[in-house]
């Protein structure tokens, strides 16, 4: 799954992906590898990595309100945008 969004404020955004809540999201859908990337040019504009065992499994952690409730506590300034791919 890649994810990329536009943010309000980094930090902000950050604190709310590196909590608790936020983790353990991650953990009740089965997200693995992790990254988080910035444009060097603007680092309000952020694409997130994460690795799921089947897209079915990745369309659960898109689709949960918690997430959604995440976005909007972290800043997110915009639709994100999320894309579902598999391993070939």
């Amino acid at each position: 799954m890649i994810v990329r969004h536009p943010v309000t404020d980094y930090a902000t955004w950050r604190a709310t992906y590196d909590s608790a809540a936020v983790s353990a999201l991650h953990a009740k859908h089965g997200a693995t590898d992790l990254e988080v990337l910035r444009t060097p040019d603007d680092a309000t504009d952020v694409v997130v990595i994460h690795r799921f065992a089947t897209a079915a499994a990745a369309n659960a952690f898109a689709s949960d309100p918690i997430l959604k409730d995440a976005m909007t506590n972290g800043g997110v300034a915009g639709p994100p945008r999320i894309e579902i791919f598999e391993s070939v």
